[in-house]
């Protein structure tokens, strides 16, 4: 998984019920834009994230 500041990252819910996460990656800790993140989600929480398996990067480029 690669991604660039201002990328988002959608973690997808593994239990029903329960909704998805988005965030803003706001710092890139690993080389060539690998894990781990720093994002900033949705509801101002900001934390230092490994994505798994659930997890989806949407690009800066795709979003335009």
């Amino acid at each position: 998984m690669r991604a660039d500041v201002g990328d988002k990252i959608h973690i997808h819910s593994r239990s029903v019920g329960m909704d998805e996460l988005q965030g803003e990656i706001i710092e890139v800790r690993g080389q060539d834009g690998e894990p781990p993140y720093m994002v900033r989600f949705a509801d101002g929480h900001v934390g230092l994230l490994y994505p798994g398996p659930d997890s989806m990067i949407e690009h800066r480029s795709a979003q335009a």
